[in-house]
């Protein structure tokens, strides 16, 4: 009996889908459809939102300063799109204030600083991570006879921007050597560049810095100019008891022998206080999240450049009392987690 035309068609499919050309073309149209989910996938719009977003930085050539200008390539580079507009700032206090406002939504600021702050909107403050400590320097020419804090007694000694984590701490390290900060010292407010201008032309005897190590400001002043960091250990125990807030944002610390040019070559005895880097609960949660990722995995290449970068680790970065973690910095820790 002759098959019938519809079996002899079937028999063919058969027989084709068995040959080497056929499983070739199948192969051929599973491929195509992968790369093409590939290509789709690649060319969706990103999670995070991009465009300019503000970050507050610090005072011009501060640590902060520099610190953030290196991350704005960072984060370019790891989010395209997202574009870290870099506002300079008179500090810490200023910088919370702008986060809080909304003026900007990334900012650095001193754990004391966050403690202390007491501004509207306090409560939507938000960490992203603990990056690196901020070293308290008391400069002075290398000739002074300032040994100790409590030399400062009717002298010219710069204390910092009003709205700084400098005039914060110094305020509380002045206290604890039994001075009045407002009385018994000639309290000039100005930044770290203003500061060391007029130790180097006679128009300060002192200043305080709140600053990572080195501070490029410090290292082109002593370049120029002699000068020496006076022990601020002995007043360690005083800050702690003078913090407010209820965190224990100070630790004794030391001033390696060779932070700065020009100075005596001995260690130096001081208080440190760490650094976070602070958001608002209301900030993208993809946005956060790439922000972290971009910190953490930069550290080597901005370390390279700003030596106290270096000290941004994976296993410190979530300690940021007195703030909780925002929750796109959450994500990632979650998802690095081992």
């Amino acid at each position: 009996m002759t098959a019938s035309p519809a079996a002899c068609l079937g028999a063919a499919v058969r027989r084709a889908a068995r040959s080497r050309l056929w499983r070739a073309v199948l192969a051929s149209v599973l491929v195509a459809g992968v790369l093409g989910g590939w290509w789709g996938s690649s060319m969706r719009t990103p999670d995070y939102p991009p465009g300019a977003t503000g970050f507050a930085t610090g005072v011009q050539r501060g640590v902060y300063d520099r610190y953030g200008q290196l991350l704005q390539e960072e984060v370019a580079r790891a989010m395209p799109g997202v574009r870290l507009h870099l506002d300079n700032s008179q500090g810490s206090i200023d910088n919370l204030e702008r986060v809080t406002s909304g003026r900007d939504d990334f900012a650095i600021a001193t754990a004391d600083s966050v403690a202390d702050y007491t501004g509207p909107g306090k409560d939507r403050l938000r960490a992203i991570a603990r990056l690196y400590d901020d070293y308290l320097q008391l400069v002075v020419p290398a000739g002074s006879t300032v040994q100790r804090t409590a030399d400062l007694k009717g002298l010219r000694v710069g204390v910092g921007q009003s709205l700084s984590g400098v005039n914060l701490v110094t305020r509380r390290l002045l206290s604890s050597a039994g001075l009045d900060p407002d009385h018994d010292i000639r309290p000039a407010m100005l930044g770290v560049v203003d500061a060391a201008t007029q130790l180097r032309t006679g128009g300060l005897d002192a200043f305080f810095w709140s600053g990572g190590l080195p501070t490029s400001a410090l290292a082109e002043l002593s370049a120029q100019f002699p000068i020496k960091i006076v022990p601020l250990g002995d007043l360690a125990d005083g800050v702690h008891r003078a913090e407010g807030g209820g965190t224990d944002a100070y630790r004794a610390a030391t001033i390696p022998a060779n932070a700065y040019p020009n100075s005596p070559n001995e260690p130096v005895a001081t208080v440190a206080v760490p650094n976070l880097l602070v958001t608002r609960d209301d900030v993208d949660i993809d946005l956060v999240q790439g922000m972290t990722a971009a910190v953490i995995d930069s550290r080597d290449r901005i370390g390279s450049k700003v030596h106290a970068a270096q000290l941004v680790d994976l296993r410190t970065a979530v300690y940021t009392d007195p703030l909780p973690l925002h929750e796109g910095a959450k994500r990632y820790y979650r998802s690095v987690k081992p």
